[in-house]
């Protein structure tokens, strides 16, 4: 008789979760609150584990997890999911990425409305037996400009309820093409332009490197005075201390902030602040988003556990067990790839061609454009997988064109990956050496091998005697050790491309450093 999988629930979650597993066949057991080292012993029963934000499986628990096979997170954010060593061990993570959107966005309009018109601290000094009707002048959002940080799925459900209300709203997102931007109903600007122009401004924006700090207290200090700001997305989108003291100058009218730098956020700059309100971190937190993503995370892992069916994984691609073995390799091209090109192509990218050629040609083609998506876009976005990243770039607009080719190249097996930018093309090609190795052997038209992986430094300068001593020494003054040196050139003394590996991430102020040496063209830092 087959065994049927078992799995643990281990935060509270909506009860249809259980009544789900069980319905799809799966035994399960609900033991919520226990310690790590109640978790640690008991584990290693179970095929399943669904947790919400409590559970913290660290690489201890896993690694006494001997049968788990899948870790389910009922919601968005996998922080407390050592992925890394779940991946060593085998263990599939998924988590549900879409099922809080309207009520996180919900949250977002609701601060907005409790700012213009002050109403936490009216209810606290009319509760408190004052009556203070001339002490509260608040502001109509009605013909309002809305600023969007962010308009992927969360913020273009934000932007409709805003249009909803009469609010013109402009969006500032890399990914946003004019043609998606028309269909959601907003203007498509800079970041400069749309601190100049917001009264209100909402973030809905992944905590990346390049959205870190975005609003710094220069870019708050370019804001039209009397702003009134709203961060329902990340902590550590805004400078808390900069915000602090344009509160108290009055340049800035109002923020309302769900998400804090640090979380539990028992102190802040913020606390008293002149028409500062703030909640703790309840944007997913309505009966319906937690029905919704208990729900959706039971039926991912009953399918995973049951059939082999695979969605919203973050660290697996969709495959079926025969396809798995040989395409596991091309995976990996793919995603770095795909990771490569979206670190250098910069600007707006409105359409991406994944080539496929010799050996390549005869897989299946969609596992790997999910991949090179997926590295392409995970600099933008916290929550994209391989099985959600061409649903997110048909969202954002972006015109994914497969092609094969049956031709025979100078490689036995090639992947390439063009972007069109605003710069124009932009194509890089890799292949797999020996064992199935993945290697890069073209970038922007120049032929230069080298394995992507770890911290990376990509270097275009003029080709002349002495570069690579000058740069070497920039890097070992700086006390940052090289790992391998990659060099091609498109011929003597035109422009030559260096990409080498580095033992840890390069600090800007090296990167600037490196900027300032004689021939330099561009230096950008990459991460694989």
């Amino acid at each position: 008789m087959t065994t049927k999988p078992k799995v643990l629930i281990s935060d509270k979650m909506d009860e249809n979760a259980a009544r789900i597993f069980r319905e799809r066949g799966c035994d399960v057991d609900v033991i919520t609150g226990e310690a790590p080292d109640q978790l640690k012993a008991r584990i290693g029963d179970y095929d399943g584990l669904a947790i919400r934000s409590s559970t913290k499986v660290t690489a201890e628990i896993l690694a006494a997890a001997d049968r788990l096979k899948v870790v389910g997170r009922a919601g968005i954010g996998v922080d407390n999911v050592d992925i890394p060593a779940a991946s060593a061990k085998g263990v599939v993570v998924m988590n549900t990425p879409f099922g809080n959107s309207i009520t996180t966005a919900e949250h977002a309009i609701a601060m907005l409305f409790a700012l213009a018109r002050q109403i936490p601290e009216a209810n606290a000094r009319t509760q408190a037996g004052e009556w203070p009707k001339n002490g509260f002048m608040g502001v109509e959002v009605t013909g309002k400009m809305l600023g969007l940080i962010g308009a992927g799925n969360i913020g273009s459900i934000v932007a409709a309820r805003a249009l909803g209300l009469r609010m013109k709203v402009v969006a500032y997102d890399p990914f946003l093409t004019p043609e998606r931007a028309v269909e959601i109903g907003v203007e498509k600007v800079t970041l400069d332009e749309l601190l100049a122009r917001a009264d209100f401004i909402t973030l809905h924006t992944p905590l990346t490197d390049e959205t870190r700090n975005i609003l710094s207290a220069e870019n708050l200090a370019k804001t039209k005075p009397g702003v009134r700001i709203v961060n329902c997305a990340r902590g550590g989108l805004i400078d808390e201390e900069a915000l602090a003291a344009l509160l108290d100058s009055g340049h800035v009218a109002g923020a309302a902030l769900d998400v804090f730098q640090t979380e539990p956020a028992t102190a802040s700059p913020l606390f008293g602040k002149p028409n500062f309100i703030c909640t703790p971190h309840l944007g997913a937190s309505t009966t319906e988003a937690q029905v919704n993503v208990a729900l959706q995370v039971a039926e991912q892992m009953a399918d995973y556990l049951v059939s082999g069916g695979v969605t919203n994984a973050l660290n697996m691609p969709s495959l079926s067990a025969e396809e798995a073995p040989k395409l596991r390799p091309y995976m990996k091209l793919a995603e770095s790839l795909g990771s490569l090109v979206g670190q250098l192509a910069h600007g707006n990218l409105t359409q991406i061609s994944i080539e496929r050629e010799g050996a390549a040609a005869e897989l299946s083609g969609k596992p790997i454009t999910g991949a090179v998506l997926a590295g392409l876009m995970r600099r933008y976005s916290d929550t994209v997988n391989m099985v959600n990243a061409p649903f997110l770039a048909k969202e954002r607009g972006l015109d994914v064109r497969e092609v094969r080719h049956d031709r025979e190249g100078v490689y036995h097996t090639l992947l390439r990956v063009t972007v069109a930018t605003s710069q124009g093309d932009r194509s890089v090609a890799g292949t797999l050496f020996g064992a199935g190795a993945p290697r890069l052997v073209e970038i922007f038209g120049v032929g230069i091998e080298a394995e992507l992986e770890g911290h990376m430094l990509y270097i275009v300068n003029e080709d002349a005697p002495g570069f690579i001593g000058r740069i070497g020494s920039l890097l070992g003054d700086n006390g940052i050790n090289i790992g391998t040196f990659h060099l091609g050139r498109r011929e003597a003394g035109g422009e030559a491309v260096l990409l080498l590996s580095v033992d840890q991430p390069i600090p800007s102020e090296v990167v600037k450093q490196a900027c300032a040496l004689q021939g330099v063209k561009v230096v950008t830092p990459l991460a694989f």
